[in-house]
């Protein structure tokens, strides 16, 4: 088996675990810009002990290479959890991260994203320079 086959992608207007990547379409080689990920943009996705997103990382593939890097690791931690029993922590942590990246040349943003009980899931987003 390869990771490939077990990650899942849709549309994330119509499912609540596809990351959303929101960074400009076209920006200028070597200048920073900023790039937002969430989870459930049109549908939110549960944020509970028992069922949340643990975590988004985000990469770029240059258009012109073979290898994916890594721009990026966000963990969610805190989901409701305490002594008290599930959902009655004092604190929750949202499926969303904003980081500042810089490119040289055109490529492609992915993101994923890890449901605890949904699996892996996958969002794009291509980048052309002006």
């Amino acid at each position: 088996m390869k990771i490939g086959e077990v990650i899942q992608s849709a549309d994330w207007k119509k499912e609540k675990h596809a990351p959303v990547i929101e960074a400009p379409a076209v920006v200028k080689a070597g200048e920073p810009f900023v790039v937002e990920l969430s989870i459930g943009k049109e549908i939110a996705h549960p944020n509970t002990t028992a069922h949340h997103i643990a975590w988004m990382e985000l990469y770029f593939k240059p258009a012109d290479d073979k290898f994916i890097y890594q721009l990026g690791r966000f963990d969610f931690s805190a989901h409701g959890a305490s002594a008290k029993g599930a959902d009655s922590g004092p604190a929750w942590t949202s499926p969303s991260a904003r980081c500042v990246v810089t490119v040289q040349g055109p490529g492609t943003l992915v993101a994923t994203s890890y449901c605890n009980i949904h699996g892996l899931w996958e969002g794009s987003q291509d980048v052309q320079i002006a």
